[in-house]
């Protein structure tokens, strides 16, 4: 067996292709193939312009705002009044780059009935400030404030509205969502406006997806780098009956339209929240689109080495599509689609740089032991090449699928030592975690000639190198193995490993959080996180002064038994100094109440004590 080179990595995630063209413009209709423009762009209309005074007073209101107090009614008074005063250019503010950022502000802490006012203002002209670049970040702004006051939802606002001529907030949302409804394959192919599609259909579910939780949203409005506004969205929330149901009305869209939202690539966006949402709202509705998306892509371009489908895989636009079908398909639904479309294929799309996402998603998506068996019997004998062709994703969605189910763990982890040169002797065997985690073969990590015959494994030669670099990919391959049931080579790995090598570890972006698998994996025992810590004794001045090793000691410490922690507070203790000036060491230096420590040893030691009682309590209780 030759020397592998260095494995290449390609775990992150490609980039949205263009048109669609190029490598992945097979799968895919053209515009031109299907007849008719799939999301005709309104008419251009000027926007108007707000006046300077206008943005000026804005921006006072602002200011007040700030120095008002947090809560009470002064500052929802001052909101109310500016927004009312603010209501006949409402057009304007929000398609106003300026303007659209100080409302957003505004909206960040405003309560329910301002709320009502703003959307019954914009709702007249809601295709213009939909479809616009700043309009769209306001209109999500009032539709993720909605969460936070589901009691609001029914109730009218006195003296919000005038003569009943707009309504609850429940009814304006349902307007919305009507003339969304009735234009959905303009607003979800348009850039801006798909955006509001998408947050529509979150806020009708009763459901805010992690991606919306983690975007910052909004422009920086007064032409300084401001802070993105932080909105308040829990990840789950009542919705009224009213909401579900529009919901559904809104997936009978998507069917009747369902070519537009696979083959265009802003309009899938849309399809794929929708697919999300209904999952956890109402699946049957979902299991009608997949079957949708399934039967519609299984009809076109037929493939000569298999299912017409094969083809779509490979296409920048419809594979993203198919990896969300994957993530929301129930077991025997996801059965059924391998043995149909995917079995016999999969090395091919391993292989693939597009395909092999939607590969990696399927494995996510497996929850039973025989698909796994399925899956496994096929990828398994070309894992060293996958590997060698930087499709590391790939790989370890297979270990975490191994990870999940229960099976295939000893396998695997053969397989795994096998690719990275490290089986056979089994002397080598110990270096497999500085191997896995730079995804480097043996002979190229300890820069050995090429040999017939592998050599035994140089301890001495092992202590002396210097940890290579932790990966990403690799960091989170080790912590799949760190939860197998039984990681007997990867643990022993680990406890071979010198002081400076841990602590090159610990310090690591990737490599902090392989120690923190050790010390979160159900299957090891608390001995053995010992014996794998027990080398960072005299390093832990050294891991209280890293940004992510000052981490894995929190952790370490969180873990530490009584007599463990005296050792430790008594080593930083020596340098006390040293830590204070330094600005994650003084962090764990307030963490280990350190100056309690060195002034009044038995009163740290009563709260130490007291801290663990309360503690196992916890643990009782939860055990329980």
């Amino acid at each position: 067996m030759g020397v592998r080179p260095h494995f290449p990595q390609k775990t992150g995630r490609r980039r949205p292709g263009g048109d669609g063209g190029g490598r992945g413009g097979r799968g895919g209709r053209t515009r031109s193939e299907q007849g008719r423009d799939p999301h005709p762009r309104p008419t251009p209309d000027l926007h108007p312009r707000p006046a300077p005074e206008t943005l000026t007073y804005f921006r006072r209101a602002l200011e007040a705002l700030k120095e008002a107090p947090e809560t009470g009614e002064e500052r929802e008074l001052l909101i109310h009044n500016v927004l009312k005063e603010l209501e006949p250019q409402a057009q304007a503010l929000a398609t106003d780059r300026v303007g659209s950022g100080m409302l957003q502000e505004l909206l960040s802490c405003s309560p329910p009935g301002p709320l009502s006012r703003l959307l019954a203002a914009l709702l007249p002209h809601l295709r213009s400030v939909a479809c616009h670049r700043s309009g769209a970040h306001v209109l999500q702004s009032v539709l993720l404030r909605l969460p936070r006051f589901p009691a609001a939802l029914a109730k009218k606002e006195e003296g919000d509205v005038k003569d009943g001529d707009a309504g609850t907030l429940e009814e304006l949302v349902l307007k919305l969502a009507s003339e969304v409804r009735d234009a959905l394959v303009l607003y979800s192919g348009d850039t801006h406006g798909s955006f509001v599609v998408r947050t529509l259909l979150q806020v009708l579910g009763g459901t805010i997806l992690e991606s919306e939780m983690a975007r910052p949203r909004g422009p920086q409005s007064l032409g300084e780098a401001a802070a993105p506004v932080r909105e308040w969205k829990p990840a789950n929330f009542e919705v009224p009956e009213t909401f579900l149901s529009c919901l559904q009305e809104l997936s009978s869209c998507f069917l009747k339209d369902i070519s537009v939202f696979i083959t265009d690539k802003v309009s899938s966006f849309c399809l794929q929240v929708a697919l999300q949402v209904l999952h956890r709202k109402l699946p049957k509705a979902c299991a009608r689109l997949c079957d949708s998306v399934i039967k519609y892509l299984s009809t076109r371009n037929s493939a000569a080495d298999g299912s017409p489908l094969l083809l779509f895989l490979r296409d920048q636009t419809s594979s993203r599509l198919l990896e969300q079908v994957l993530l929301v398909s129930e077991p025997p639904w996801l059965q059924n689609l391998f043995e149909n479309h995917f079995q016999g294929q999969l090395q091919a799309l391993a292989s693939h740089p597009i395909a092999n996402f939607p590969l990696q998603r399927l494995l996510d998506a497996i929850t039973t032991p025989q698909l796994l068996s399925q899956v496994f019997e096929e990828l398994s004998p070309a894992l060293e090449a996958i590997l060698a062709q930087g499709h590391t994703g790939v790989i370890i969605a297979l270990v975490g699928a191994c990870r999940r189910v229960g099976t295939h763990q000893a396998q695997i982890l053969q397989l795994l030592l096998e690719a990275f040169h490290c089986a056979e002797p089994p002397s080598r065997q110990v270096a497999c975690v500085p191997l896995f985690g730079s995804l480097t073969a043996y002979e190229v990590y300890y820069e050995l000639e090429e040999e017939d015959v592998p050599s035994e494994h140089k301890v001495e030669v092992a202590v002396a190198r210097p940890l290579g670099e932790m990966t990403v990919p690799g960091s989170l391959l080790l912590q799949h193995l760190l939860h197998f049931s039984t990681p007997g080579p990867v643990l022993r790995s680990l406890t071979s490993m010198e002081g400076a090598q841990l602590l090159a570890l610990a310090q690591s972006p990737a490599g902090s959080h392989v120690l923190d698998a050790v010390l979160t994996s159900s299957t090891l025992t608390r001995k053995q996180r010992r014996k794998v810590l027990r080398p960072l004794k005299g390093h832990y001045v050294a891991l209280a002064c890293s940004r992510h090793g000052s981490r894995v000691l929190d952790a370490i410490w969180n873990e530490a038994t009584l007599g463990n922690r005296k050792e430790i507070a008594a080593e930083l203790g020596e340098q006390n100094q040293e830590l204070m000036r330094d600005p994650f060491g003084h962090h764990v230096a307030r963490n280990v109440a350190l100056s309690s420590f060195l002034k009044r040893p038995r009163d740290w030691e009563q709260q130490q004590e007291a801290v663990a009682k309360r503690r196992k309590a916890l643990s009782a209780i939860l055990g329980d």
